[in-house]
């Protein structure tokens, strides 16, 4: 007797393995896939500006990147005493000027490698509904909790959408031909904008997507993964929510990261994973006596251990 409907899923190729290089870019979905990358050590780089929602801003910092346009004066602001920036998320708000400048940039240099060097990218788009600022006539990453009068809120056509999208392919095509690009729909409901507005918003992201990837159809280099899918058909149930019912909880991001494992990572790391998860046990066990033989027994064991894996891998930190 079957009690959940599947989504069927298969291997794709060039999969991702320990020599893989990741960016993980766009809703706090990525960050939820970006810890099992860290927790497992795989390279990655995940939102360097923060959690950004919608695709004309992604696409903003993609194109700033690649032309390594750094940010000026001119791209921030002042409010309450505190520095802000309209293209990126409030977690990089800074109280002095200097050093905002310096740390937009710094991720921007960052962001910039990344696109060059990874071979894989994943993109998590949450939101169609944008914010145009009413002075400048630009559509925001974030809204800095600034005045609504500030802004006018707007649905994304697909159109908007999905040449957005083409950009971003585009554009990170010619400077990195080999990167493998794999687009996912954030499953968080953004129940603020309304329910049917929120599933209008997602209906445009999925059209879009696949619009897009439909027109490069000949290309190995463009994916979809079904997270959203996932969560709304074969996990429809609020024992996979948090408390705000609206974020995936530990238990639904644990099996939508294994049935991504199941597509996209390599069954020759399971090994090296299994090692990984041996080692970051052994650095949370907390002794009752610190000094005791078994113990220091114990670390210089797990130390050997860290020693021997960086060794093979050396990006791997502990």
């Amino acid at each position: 007797m079957k009690l959940q409907t599947e989504i069927p899923l298969k291997p794709e190729e060039n999969q991702i393995d320990y020599s893989s290089k990741i960016l993980l870019l766009g809703s706090c979905f990525s960050e939820n896939i970006g810890a099992k990358f860290e927790y497992f050590k795989f390279q990655n780089l995940q939102n360097p500006f923060g959690v950004i929602f919608n695709p004309v801003s992604i696409e903003r910092l993609v194109v700033r990147a690649i032309e390594n346009n750094p940010f000026s004066e001119e791209n921030i602001f002042e409010h309450n005493g505190i520095w802000k920036c309209f293209e990126v998320h409030s977690e990089l708000s800074a109280p002095n000027k200097s050093e905002f400048l310096r740390n937009l940039n710094s991720a921007l240099q960052n962001l910039r490698e990344a696109l060059f060097s990874s071979t894989h990218i994943i993109i998590t788009f949450g939101t169609s509904w944008v914010y145009r600022k009413t002075e400048t006539n630009e559509i925001v990453a974030n809204c800095h909790k600034l005045p609504q009068q500030n802004f006018q809120k707007e649905l994304l056509s697909i159109e908007t959408i999905s040449k957005s999208l083409q950009n971003i392919f585009s554009r990170i095509s010619e400077i990195n031909p080999a990167a493998t690009i794999i687009n996912t729909v954030s499953p968080v409901r953004h129940i603020k904008d309304g329910f049917v507005e929120n599933s209008l918003s997602k209906a445009y992201l999925l059209s879009a997507i696949h619009q897009s990837l439909s027109l490069r159809a000949q290309s190995r280099s463009y994916y979809y993964f079904p997270s959203f899918e996932i969560l709304m058909d074969e996990l429809r149930d609020y024992r996979f929510y948090a408390e705000d019912l609206l974020h995936p909880n530990k238990t639904a991001i644990e099996i939508i990261w294994q049935k991504f494992s199941e597509v996209w990572i390599g069954s020759e790391t399971e090994t090296l994973q299994k090692e990984i998860v041996s080692i970051q046990n052994g650095l949370l066990h907390r002794p009752f006596n610190p000094q005791s033989k078994e113990h220091l027994q114990f670390s210089e064991k797990l130390q050997q251990k860290i020693t021997s894996l960086k060794q093979h891998y050396p990006h791997i930190i502990f």
